[in-house]
């Protein structure tokens, strides 16, 4: 039935209301102040004029999950990965949605890989990039901070060259040009002099150091100031000790450490960091909110490839919150095989008894899972993806409980063998040991 006039035009009223009454998304407009009720006059960041401290993740996965720890931020390193969808809709979008800020990355060019910071060609797409990058994103009401590059002076340099940073402070400008609104930071790995050195005497127009460290992690507030840093930082990355930082096998396998202790570490870090540098910290970022493949697949990820978290997650919401949740992970408190193969040369084909001890916070049944890989079949430089090394189920002989039967590989070269305990509540632990067939 057609309706009458009238009924359209009340129809044609009522939605206009409805729209008017719907506040357009705006930018949100992030500030750096001075904490005047501190005893030490800290800085403080603000959003929208309120006190905004970062209890971050890098990653952009389990968004909800993040929340429900007490998280209020994400970390990004590639502009694009903004319009990357996340439960059905663009990442920036769903942050909003959860109330996550996003500290946007923009990666800058490594001459690791093949970029030239004396090339006027590379340099100029560089800042192109940058600049359609911010006029792109400057108003979505998600954004916290720019987040300008990444480890871009390289891993393991000593970060003293000029040429780096001042491109950096150059493209600094460019986003300060485009965005009144944000902070820009910018992001070097490890806190070595020479690059906060660099950074200081080259960038001021960075407003906020970024740092990523892993075992120094807990000092590295102290670090910077100590080197002369006197503006906010940020510790964007951290977590376990990196596996160039731990002991490895006589045939230089990193030994990986246990889940537990891993839990215990990023704990620690957290609380010593507040402890020694609240004056400038504004916050931090811990790595890495999913899975990932580097070095192993369980070293750097803070939940299982099938989804469940390890302890790692309860111990930084018991950091950011003050509480443990209601189902905590289970925990490996033993794992030894009969003969002993933990970081061992040993003899193909040898039958194997392995057996694993955990505990379950809240007395949950557990089950077990065992596996036997290879190595990882490439060395990964500044995080960059590796592939997925090979299982061997073949390996895995019979399962009873929290005990296995093993035939360990014919072919010589290097393996871990895994655990799995899960606790049928979203929990896991997986711990493992490296060991060389001869």
């Amino acid at each position: 039935m057609i309706p009458t006039l009238a009924r359209l035009f009340s129809r044609i009223l009522a939605a206009a209301a409805l729209l008017c009454c719907v506040a357009p998304a705006r930018s949100s407009v992030v500030t750096i102040s001075r904490d005047t009720n501190s005893t030490n006059n800290s800085f403080i960041l603000l959003r929208d004029g309120k006190p905004f401290f970062i209890n971050g993740t890098g990653g952009t996965q389990r968004l909800t999950e993040l929340v429900a720890a007490g998280g209020n931020s994400i970390r990004t390193w590639g502009i694009e990965s903004l319009d990357q969808p996340v439960d059905g809709k663009p990442l920036a979008d769903r942050a909003q949605e959860l109330g996550l800020g996003v500290t946007a990355g923009i990666w800058l060019g490594h001459e690791d890989d093949g970029f030239n910071y004396s090339d006027p060609a590379k340099l100029e797409a560089q800042r192109k990039m940058v600049r359609e990058a911010v006029r792109k994103w400057k108003d979505h009401p998600a954004i916290l901070i720019w987040g300008l590059g990444n480890e871009m002076e390289g891993p393991i340099s000593d970060g003293t060259d000029p040429r780096i940073w001042k491109e950096v402070e150059v493209l600094a400008k460019i986003i300060k040009e485009e965005d009144t609104n944000h902070p820009v930071m910018t992001v070097i790995a490890g806190a070595k002099p020479g690059k906060v050195k660099g950074v200081l005497e080259n960038c001021p127009d960075i407003d906020i150091l970024g740092v990523n460290s892993y075992a120094g992690a807990s000092g590295v507030g102290g670090a910077v100031k100590q080197f002369g840093w006197n503006k906010p930082f940020i510790l964007t990355e951290y977590g376990p000790p990196g596996h160039w930082e731990v002991p490895a096998t006589s045939w230089g396998a990193p030994i990986e450490p246990s889940s537990w202790d891993k839990a215990r570490n990023y704990y620690a870090t957290y609380s010593l960091l507040m402890e020694k540098a609240k004056d400038i910290c504004l916050g931090s970022y811990v790595f890495l909110w999913g899975n990932k493949q580097e070095c192993t697949s369980t070293w750097y990820g803070m939940f299982l490839k099938s989804g469940e978290k390890m302890p790692t997650v309860d111990a930084i919401s018991r950091a950011w919150t003050g509480q443990w949740p209601e189902f905590r992970a289970p925990k490996i408190t033993a794992f030894s095989t009969t003969p002993n193969i933990a970081c061992q040369q040993v003899s193909p084909e040898q039958t194997v008894e392995a057996s694993v001890t955990a505990q379950d916070f809240q007395n949950l049944p557990l089950t077990y899972e065992w596996e036997v890989t290879g190595e990882r079949l490439m060395v990964g430089v500044g995080g960059e993806a590796e592939p997925v090394p090979p299982s061997y189920p073949e390996c895995v002989v019979s399962t009873n409980g929290n005990t296995a039967t093993l035939k360990l590989p014919s072919k010589p070269g290097d393996y871990r063998l895994f655990v799995t305990v899960r606790n049928g509540k979203g929990g896991a632990s997986k711990d493992n040991v490296p060991f060389r067939i001869k």
